[in-house]
């Protein structure tokens, strides 16, 4: 539907890219990462942003030098798990980018393709590669969201 207005400014189309690919998956992770975005920065005490005002700081300072920082490892978080989503992107990818070997095939749509083929050890070896790259990716997130440790 904008893809037409899209070509005609810019002469580019992100179907059957690699941009395309990363656009699609993106797209389909964003709300993730706005509902961690979301937490991250209202889970900050208000109080040390109304400390930062009352030393004459203003908005934007504050939000970078106060907020930012306290809400980091939960942005981190929220980016990790954003990944995860887009890292098993299936429909959306394949719909926007398509399934070409080597240009915009995905993780997800080479299993698929694999097992479509009747390569069940190509498809297994694969999935445990996505399964592994899951698990490291839930580890990273509990790392990320672990409180510090206090001396």
């Amino acid at each position: 539907m904008l893809g037409r207005y899209l070509y005609s400014l810019t002469g580019w189309t992100p179907a059957f890219t690699w941009e395309g690919a990363v656009l699609a998956a993106g797209v389909m992770a964003l709300p993730i990462m706005v509902k961690s975005a979301r937490a991250a920065l209202e889970s900050v005490d208000a109080r040390y942003e109304m400390v930062s005002y009352s030393l004459g700081k203003g908005e934007l300072e504050t939000f970078f030098r106060v907020t930012l920082p306290l809400a980091s490892r939960s942005l981190m978080a929220g980016v990790v798990l954003s990944f995860a989503r887009a890292l098993g992107e299936f429909g959306a990818t394949l719909m926007v980018a398509g399934n070409i070997p080597g240009r915009t095939q995905t993780m997800p749509l080479a299993i698929f393709e694999a097992f479509m083929a009747g390569e069940d050890r190509q498809a297994q070896a694969l999935a445990l590669i996505l399964t592994f790259t899951s698990i490291a990716t839930i580890y990273l997130t509990n790392v990320l969201t672990r409180p510090p440790k206090s001396a």
